[in-house]
């Protein structure tokens, strides 16, 4: 199946196959689809609380596939959303994992952050960081 595939396909299969490990391991956890979704509920309330053209530049940056779910129902009239508090964001991270209460929704946001710290531009981050409120950029890596 493989072979009948573009290579552009096959790498960004390969990249967020990385990027869902990546937040594995920063999460502690051996399931790759609480992983995708903690990536694709982070990123997308992550989002939603940017400027557009933020959220773009955002975009800009990740693989074709990861760029894909976050863009996914997005309705960019309605961003920044006016909810800006830590404790509402987690809660939109954890309403993803409904059907898995045991997962620490915070820890799963501080993990896809600090993916996003290694594998996004300084600039970008710094860019990020410094729209968000302190309650959520404290959620960041130091």
């Amino acid at each position: 199946m493989s072979e009948a595939m573009l290579p552009v396909f096959d790498k960004t299969v390969q990249i967020t196959n990385l990027w869902l490990k990546g937040v594995m391991d920063r999460m502690g956890e051996s399931d790759r689809h609480h992983a995708y979704v903690a990536l694709r509920a982070t990123l997308q309330a992550l989002r939603d609380r940017l400027p557009v053209n933020e959220a773009v530049h955002l975009g800009a940056q990740l693989p074709m596939l990861v760029r894909g779910f976050y863009y996914e129902g997005w309705h960019p009239a309605g961003t920044p959303v006016k909810e800006r508090e830590k404790d509402a964001f987690v809660a939109h991270v954890r309403e993803a994992f409904r059907a898995n209460p045991q997962i620490d929704a915070e820890r799963a946001v501080r993990a896809v952050f600090g993916l996003l710290a290694e594998r996004v531009t300084t600039g970008e981050i710094k860019d990020i960081k410094h729209v968000l409120p302190p309650e959520i950029r404290g959620l960041w890596p130091a």
